[in-house]
């Protein structure tokens, strides 16, 4: 009778063992997806902070060119003139109401 509870006594084990390793992946992938989580929101934040860097980085060359650069100068024209064209815009509204 005992050499039939010894593999018995070893089957246990390694379920034992199993079951622990188990636990471990399962504790892993817990953390795994937290993990996951956190660099998803600070992905966001600096897909974020990369368009406002975007943005800042055009209003500084439009300034740079209205200070005189002759860099992108065609830009900034192009830009001047669709700010007349609102501001006629608004001007052409505003004169309808009275």
């Amino acid at each position: 009778m005992n050499n039939a509870v010894q593999p018995i006594k070893i089957l246990e084990e390694k379920i034992i063992v199993l079951l622990n390793k188990l636990k471990e992946n399962h504790l892993d992938l817990v953390k795994f997806k937290d993990l996951q989580t956190s660099l998803v929101q600070e992905n966001k934040i600096l897909k974020d902070k990369i368009l406002k860097l975007e943005d800042d980085n055009k209003s500084l060359k439009v300034a740079n060119n209205l200070l005189g650069s002759n860099e992108g100068k065609s830009q900034t024209k192009t830009k001047i003139n669709n700010l007349i064209k609102e501001v006629d815009y608004c001007i052409q509204k505003l004169s309808e109401m009275n």
